[in-house]
């Protein structure tokens, strides 16, 4: 006598060691023994073999029409043996039953189990939305495998084409689109940004590290939403100064100028002119909505996003040319440069010229400076002179004089006009020495009017924004406190209202001082400390997104050379190398041990635009270090 039972969710047979009644022991086809509880058997049959009933009936099975069962079966709960009976019109063979066990077990969509071999038919309204949904699943698989095969065929489908941001930043995995995309990156070993690189939808490596930025800082694009425009204040006083702005050239947002004006019986008036856009828009305004939104001016190689409209930026960017409402810090001077007062005035300045540093530097220098027999004659050598002068007699005051004079800052420029193996964009990197004369006259001019300014706001007890340092810390507040880094009793950023949302505030917060006016932003206000909280965890990431993009183009001017091309550096630590001609610091697994502050030169091995690494070898030792270069080294690589 043989058995048919369930075992694990699986249908099996036997042949019976020994009945006892309300167990059994039976012997699978397999050969394997189990013990089995008498109520546990589904079936009792002497033909045919154990073997043969599972594989007979399992053909059988697949011949039975599904959807027939549902409709001949009764409403009520049933058993499969009786079910089999009516359907045969005859008492079924073993074979017969099975069959139909193993079909009503395999349709759950049709038939509800309710015990062992027991099912009763799904009602019809609950199969008719089952079946629906199986019909769904079909067809999302048919999508998901079609759209598989155009990635992995190099075709971009028209689907995938209109949301690859969030595909490659932030994909939703149960989505059609996703599930083909991922199953395509498994097929070809492809990572998501390299699949959509062969598939064109991305033109180079810039796009995807671009577009991740403004994916999650700039969902709704970087166009500007309409706003009413700014007022370009006429009444105001026009200060008898002829003002000069110092700036890289591909500087737009001209935030701040000087001027130097002999005053009678002798000495000077120096003035520091800040552009004023507080004055051409209010607070809760569309524009200020719109600053608020971005909080700052984006920079990265080759590119910026503005943090104020050009409509705005152009009304009171400090242009050659123009009279432009600004908020001027003015210095009397004596001949020996001690300052007597200051004052601070709201008026309309004439801007008589934007100088470049690519122009000044070559005239303007530390060589220029101290070897006054070579000093060359231009215009302009007067004021900028007197303005370095007084900035180095500010800079003693503050007892910060500059600790690293040999650092090197490195402007980059990108051609996007002209093709390279990488895409659109060819980079030039240029060495620019930090702490050069043109800078720290800048630096000196703009601490002391954001100190000055600062404690303008404090002493009329209206809020502002500060930078605030103390234990080697730097953070915001909305009261006044020591930046012990300048040395400076307090310090509010106040001279690049059209490039940070804290200076706009602060300079609001200023003119409302000056003109005897209720502040734009209450004692205590809650809205000043969430603009405040909002825009240095924003800074921080616009900050962090430009060292990015600075080192992906590192790596853009390093694949401009020809393969194999060997680069200079030094150790800083490990084999971590700092390279001579770029800012960059790369890892050299190959490195010997050597000494911090040794020259080397390594050879570039391969590099990846999309990960932003690099693998370079070591080539030789250049040339030992000396023992205070060694320790400047160390602390350098930190």
């Amino acid at each position: 006598m043989f058995v048919l039972f369930e075992e694990s969710g699986a249908f099996k047979a036997g042949t019976i060691l020994a009945d006892n009644d309300s167990s059994l022991q039976v012997e699978t086809s397999h050969g394997k023994r189990v013990k089995l509880k008498s109520s546990h058997v589904l079936m009792r049959f002497r033909e045919p073999s154990p073997g043969d009933l599972l594989s007979r009936a399992e053909a059988d099975a697949e011949e039975l029409d599904t959807a027939f069962l549902w409709e001949v079966c009764s409403d009520d709960e049933f058993a499969f043996d009786e079910f089999a009976a009516d359907y045969h019109g005859h008492a079924p063979n073993a074979v017969e039953s099975a069959a139909i066990l193993l079909r009503l077990h395999s349709a759950p969509t049709y038939f509800h189990r309710k015990g062992r071999g027991r099912f009763r038919k799904a009602p019809a309204e609950i199969l008719q939305a089952a079946l629906a949904g199986l019909e769904k699943k079909r067809q999302q698989a048919e999508a998901i495998e079609r759209l598989r095969v155009e990635l992995v065929e190099g075709h971009l489908p028209g689907e995938i084409a209109g949301m690859l941001p969030q595909l490659l930043y932030r994909p939703d995995r149960n989505r059609i689109e996703t599930k083909a995309f991922e199953a395509a990156c498994v097929d070809t070993g492809l990572s998501a940004p390299r699949l959509l690189l062969k598939c064109g939808a991305l033109a180079s490596s810039y796009d995807f590290h671009y577009n991740r930025f403004l994916f999650e800082h700039f969902e709704e694009g970087t166009a500007f939403p309409p706003f009413a425009p700014p007022v370009d204040p006429t009444d105001l006083p026009r200060a008898d100064v002829a003002a000069f702005s110092i700036d890289d050239a591909t500087t737009t947002e001209i935030d701040d100028a000087f001027s130097v004006t002999p005053r009678e019986g002798g000495g000077w008036r120096i003035g520091i002119h800040i552009a004023a856009p507080a004055l051409g828009f209010a607070r809760g305004s569309e524009l200020d909505a719109i600053a608020r939104r971005r909080l700052s001016t984006v920079y990265m190689p080759g590119n910026k996003i503005t943090m104020m409209p050009d409509a705005a930026v152009e009304t009171f960017t400090l242009a050659a040319g123009r009279e432009c409402p600004a908020l001027s810090l003015y210095l009397d001077v004596t001949a020996a440069l001690a300052i007597q007062r200051h004052e601070t005035r709201i008026d309309r300045v004439p801007i008589v010229a934007n100088l470049r540093h690519h122009d000044l530097e070559p005239v303007f220098n530390e060589q220029t400076l101290h070897d006054h027999s070579e000093t060359p004659d231009f215009q302009w050598k007067r004021e900028l002179t007197l303005l370095w002068d007084l900035a180095s007699i500010l800079e003693a005051g503050r007892g910060k004089a500059e600790n690293s004079p040999n650092q090197v800052d490195y402007s980059f420029y990108v051609d996007w006009q002209k093709e390279t193996a990488d895409g659109a964009g060819y980079v030039t990197i240029s060495p620019r020495k930090r702490g050069s004369p043109l800078d720290k006259l800048v630096a000196e001019m703009m601490i002391l009017a954001n100190s000055t300014w600062g404690k303008l706001l404090d002493e009329a007890e209206v809020p502002g924004l500060y930078r605030v340092q103390s234990g080697g810390k730097v953070r915001m507040s909305t009261t006044a406190g020591p930046h012990d880094g300048l040395g400076v009793d307090c310090y509010a950023w106040s001279s690049s209202p059209l490039r940070r949302y804290v200076d706009l505030v602060n300079q609001w917060q200023l003119i409302s001082v000056l003109r005897e006016e209720a502040p734009a932003f209450a004692p205590k206000s809650a809205e000043l400390m969430a603009a405040l909280r909002d825009f240095d965890v924003t800074y921080t990431a616009y900050a962090d997104f430009q060292r990015q993009m600075e080192r992906y183009w590192c790596l853009r001017w390093l694949r401009q050379h020809p393969e194999g091309t060997s680069f200079d550096g030094k150790v800083l630590r490990d084999n971590l190398v700092r390279l001579d001609t770029i800012p960059l610091m790369i890892k050299v697994p190959s490195l010997p041990v050597l000494l911090p502050g040794t020259r080397v030169r390594v050879s570039i091995e391969s590099s990846d635009l999309l990960d932003v690494d690099i693998h370079a070898r070591y080539v030789a030792t250049l040339a030992e270090p000396d023992p205070a270069e060694a320790a400047d080294s160390m602390f350098e690589g930190n």
